[in-house]
């Protein structure tokens, strides 16, 4: 299936107003939670190649449809639903159900940037490659830059 090119910054817009009109009615947690991701997404935008960025924003999105389940089924409001409270909750909702969509898309991005297949969550398995790295028991020592001639088995010449 082929998505459709959405520039990253148009996902961000659309969350952030969402968002923005979902606190007319959730404040707090909920506040907090998706601008704090909506602020990942910035760094994405940032920095176009990082791989990080682009991941880290991806498992927030993911974290946040959870997150938003749980605060808008337990602090939806019982009593005096104004039209701004309607309004509020329903951009709150509109805002969640968007959400699984805005990861398919940030999935696609993540995949272009170079990702892998499957998203590796730090000890869950490797994130580079790590072969150019010296092993512990390795035989040779690497030399210090910052030691000073003498430690080097070097004299100075006025000595």
């Amino acid at each position: 299936m082929e998505l459709p090119a959405v520039n990253l910054k148009m996902i961000l817009l659309v969350h952030w107003l969402l968002t923005t009109w979902g606190c007319l009615v959730f404040l707090g947690p909920y506040a907090w939670a998706n601008f704090t991701i909506l602020a990942l997404g910035v760094w994405a935008v940032a920095q176009r190649d990082s791989i990080d960025a682009i991941s880290m924003f991806l498992g927030g999105l993911v974290a946040t449809i959870f997150l938003d389940i749980i605060h808008i089924s337990i602090f939806y409001p019982q009593h005096n639903l104004t039209d701004t409270v309607h309004f509020g909750a329903g951009m709150a909702i509109l805002n969640l159900l968007l959400k699984p969509f805005s990861c398919c898309l940030v999935y696609h991005m993540y995949r272009e940037r170079g990702g892998e297949l499957q998203l590796r969550v730090g000890f869950c398995g490797p994130s580079q490659e790590h072969s150019a790295y010296q092993t512990i028991d390795s035989p040779e020592v690497p030399s210090d830059p910052f030691a000073s001639p003498e430690s080097k088995g070097h004299t100075p010449q006025g000595y």
